[in-house]
């Protein structure tokens, strides 16, 4: 018997029959394609086309280790209880060609095989387990998903997606050839070989591996942060400066520095001030439903009462210009008190807006899960933003028309030269407030709260320094003017 007559005398397959049948596929020999024959494919026998050389015998083992396995299996009650397990070992043609004949004939249960048709009237076929090379694993795996057939093995042309990635399948290959790619930013896997990954719930975050998720902390503007005790120590010592300039001019109220400048207004615009600071406070901690109203109702109302006494403070300067002219009306305005009426006047309006904010949709505490994937951050939603841009609107539009009617009143002979440090006073309030917007929007989280507690001590400063610094210095370095003969010498002078 020649070499190839001994090939041809193999059988395909070797079969032990059991109530479950796990079917393996070894090339046991080596096969070489013959090219004089490629153009016979398709109208002759398959086992035409080949030239036989030796055996396998690295594929051989192979299948001695299958069959034993089996046998192991079969063994031990423990592993399959009542129920046997059987093998079908095919001799798998080792060739690119030749490799769907034995996957065919295991599908059909027939020599030849038959494609889609079984001559089983009950399938005992539970699983596939296919040997190398890779190139018979692409296509008997193609195959086999497509007759939804389980396959058992681990493929040797992928590697195993550990916990974290998850698999691709490469592109015009069968789906046991796949790539492992890391999950995304915010998801996790936690199995082996996951297809897909899931998303963190909100209150947690994936690790650096991406294999399990782990609680966020609840951050806020704290007292004890760094960033928040700077702040508040900041608001508290601004706080002590306009207390102390309010003594002074308590101290010095009869004083023509005082009194020229209209005291009533001076002390209100102070009271106010101190109060801007002290709200600055309200943004630091831990919010609640109650502080989070507090925080914009009270910023909102001590602001209004703060630009509408350097309104009517302003008012105040053109009226006691004008009734140096002829006339009564402007004399009687002034001795009036007509311009301390802006103050309770603008209050009451913006206090409607914050009323109407109150009742349609007010501040609330919120949670920022977005903003640092680690943390929680507990802020304060506005609620209506609607209505939190028609308060910053109403006291943009105060402080547009302040700015406004001291720049016109800038040049006008006042005594003290009120008029201009009011114009500066509210052009420093105003550059702060519309940096602050660009500013605020592009921040996020602990930072939004900074930088509107920020808005509020530099424009609160702007408005100390620029009005009462001025006042102060007279007061203390020079009070030879602060006299009623240094008032009228000051005035001589500038009318020369």
């Amino acid at each position: 018997m020649s070499f190839k007559d001994c090939f041809d005398y193999v059988q395909p397959s070797v079969y032990r029959d059991g109530d479950l049948v796990l079917g393996g596929f070894f090339p046991l020999y080596k096969l070489a394609d013959n090219s004089e024959a490629q153009w016979k494919f398709f109208v002759t026998s398959p086992r035409q086309n080949g030239i036989f050389h030796m055996f396998n015998f690295q594929n051989y083992g192979y299948a001695l280790i299958f069959r034993f396995a089996v046998e192991e299996i079969n063994r031990n009650p423990l592993v399959l209880p009542n129920i046997s397990l059987g093998v079908r070992l095919y001799n798998a043609f080792p060739s690119v060609v030749r490799t769907l004949e034995s996957v065919l004939g295991w599908l059909s249960d027939k020599e030849p095989p038959i494609p889609n048709y079984t001559c089983q009237s009950h399938t005992k076929n539970m699983a596939v387990i296919a040997g190398i090379p890779s190139e018979f694993l692409e296509q008997a795996g193609a195959l086999l998903d497509l007759y939804r057939t389980p396959q058992t093995p681990h493929s040797v042309c992928s590697n195993s997606c550990d916990p974290g990635f998850m698999k691709v399948t490469q592109k015009g290959k069968p789906i046991c050839c796949f790539d492992c790619i890391s999950c995304p930013e915010g998801e996790i896997s936690n199995q082996t070989e996951s297809d897909t990954c899931m998303e963190c719930p909100h209150s947690q975050y994936p690790n650096m591996e991406r294999n399990r998720c782990l609680p966020k902390m609840v951050v806020f503007l704290a007292h004890d942060d760094p960033l928040g005790m700077a702040l508040a120590c900041t608001a508290l010592g601004f706080s002590v400066i306009t207390a102390v300039v309010l003594w002074v001019f308590v101290k010095h109220r009869d004083s023509p520095m005082v009194k020229a400048n209209n005291r009533a207004l001076s002390y209100v615009l102070l009271l106010s001030l101190l109060l801007c600071f002290f709200c600055s406070l309200l943004f630091i901690g831990r919010p609640d439903t109650a502080t989070c109203i507090l925080q914009q109702i009270t910023f909102a109302v001590v602001f209004t009462v703060a630009v509408s006494a350097v309104l009517a403070k302003t008012i105040t300067v053109i009226l006691a210009f004008k009734a140096l002219t002829p006339g009564r009306t402007m004399r009687r305005l002034l001795l009036s008190g007509a311009s301390n009426a802006v103050v309770p006047i603008c209050s009451m309006i913006q206090l409607i807006i914050c009323g109407v904010w109150l009742g349609t949709s007010p501040p609330f505490v919120d949670t920022d899960t977005h903003s640092e994937p680690r943390n929680i951050i507990i802020v304060c939603n506005k609620g209506s933003v609607t209505a939190f841009y028609c308060v910053l609107g109403f006291l943009g539009f105060l402080a547009l028309g302040t700015f406004f009617l001291a720049y016109q009143a800038r040049n006008l002979p006042d005594t003290f030269n009120e008029a201009k440090f009011l114009t500066f006073s509210m052009l420093v309030f105003c550059s702060v407030w519309v940096t602050f917007l660009p500013v605020y929007h592009s921040t996020q989280g602990k930072l939004m709260v900074a930088v509107e507690i920020f808005s509020i001590l530099a424009s609160s400063l702007g408005l100390l320094g620029c009005i009462f610094a001025p006042k102060c210095y007279v007061i203390f370095l020079h009070p030879d003017r602060n006299t009623s003969k240094g008032l009228r010498n000051k005035t001589c002078f500038e009318e020369k």
